[in-house]
Formats: structure tokens, C-alpha cells, sequence
């Protein structure tokens, strides 16, 4: 069975569009990533450096009241943060 011009045509504007959204989501997949990717890293450093103030205050880095002040700061400064990140995110919708 023979197609006319205008099926091949409106299929290759088809494909050509598909094509466009996929490189769109694949650019948007590897910005995603790459932002995951220096977070993971700016949190490893502000982690050292925090775990280096905590045990200059705290004497050890394995004593275990010292362990649970550090993990409960960094917690609370997570929550504090996200709260805050997430107001703002509705202030600019």
C-alpha cells in the first residue's frame, strides 16, 4: 500500500519534533545531574569543614556527644534551609 507525500511529511515532522524533545530531556537529565554532582561535592567539603570545627570545639571527632551535636546541627541547618528554599521556590511561581 502506496503512502502519499503528505504522510511521509507529516511523519518526518513527527520524528524531527520527537528527536527536538528528546535532546531537550536529555540536556535536561545531564543539567540535573551535573548540579546533583557538584552539590554532593560542596556537601562533602562543608561536611570536613564542620566535622574539623567540631572536633576543635569538642575535642575527639569520635566522641559520641560530640557525634550527636554534629549530626543534630547539620540537621536542623538542612531543615532550616530546605524551609527557606522552598519559600522562596513559591515566591517566584
Amino acid at each position: 500500500m502506496k503512502t502519499n507525500k503528505m504522510d511521509k511529511k507529516k511523519t518526518k515532522n513527527e520524528l524531527l519534533k520527537e528527536a527536538k524533545e528528546l535532546k531537550k530531556q536529555v540536556v535536561e537529565k545531564i543539567t540535573a545531574l551535573l548540579t546533583a554532582a557538584f552539590g554532593l561535592i560542596a556537601a562533602l567539603s562543608w561536611n570536613d569543614t564542620v566535622k574539623a570545627i567540631f572536633k576543635k570545639v569538642f575535642g575527639s571527632a569520635d566522641n559520641i556527644p560530640g557525634m550527636i551535636i554534629y549530626a543534630t546541627t547539620v540537621t536542623v541547618i538542612a531543615v532550616i534551609v530546605t524551609i527557606e528554599l522552598g519559600k522562596i521556590s513559591k515566591r517566584l511561581e
